[in-house]
């Protein structure tokens, strides 16, 4: 992937301290991942900051503008406003592993580290599961607010609650239930 070479950071040349260095983001960079299917056209800008230190080197990215995305519910394309914020840790080390999903160890002759697929990846995290056009937001708010939504009574309104329907008729065997409940 040579277009990808753009995104390396030569960490070897860069003495120590804080350094910020801006990536352009558009659709043929979102292009050359293969399995990408959900965001294919974009125009944003991951800025790194990037503050080397004797033994880790830390990088905060900053990614905002827009990408494109499908409405979920219409099949219409929006674009979708994105502002996210990573970090990421390179700690030198023996060997070239990932440690965890924010610590990735390097050796300390590692001359550069390719940033592209981490940028992709963070859009991706930034992107909502449910991806639903702004015209129809408003219309699926107000079917969601009445989904989901649990009462919790404690037994000082159940109590009350039960006073308050004493003049509708119970089924007896939901009255056993209740006493059941009162002797635990």
């Amino acid at each position: 992937m040579k277009f990808l070479r753009g995104f390396d950071i030569e960490v070897i040349k860069f003495t120590e301290g804080i350094h910020e260095i801006d990536f352009q983001v558009d659709d043929a960079f979102l292009g050359q991942f293969e399995e990408n299917e959900i965001a294919q056209k974009g125009n944003l800008t991951a800025r790194v900051k990037m503050n080397k230190g004797a033994n880790l080197i830390e990088m905060e990215f900053h990614i905002n503008g827009t990408v494109r995305l499908t409405c979920d519910r219409s099949l219409e394309e929006f674009d979708f406003p994105l502002d996210t914020r990573e970090e990421i840790l390179f700690k030198y080390g023996s060997e070239e592993k990932e440690i965890d999903e924010n610590i990735i160890m390097i050796t300390r002759d590692t001359p550069k580290v390719n940033v592209a697929q981490l940028i992709y990846e963070f859009i991706l995290l930034a992107i909502p599961a449910k991806r639903i056009h702004p015209d129809y937001r408003n219309e699926l708010d107000e079917h969601e607010d009445a989904e989901g939504i649990f009462i919790y009574l404690d037994s000082e309104d159940s109590e009350e609650e039960d006073k308050t329907t004493n003049n509708e008729p119970v089924d007896p065997r939901w009255e056993k239930l209740k006493n059941l409940k009162k002797n635990e």
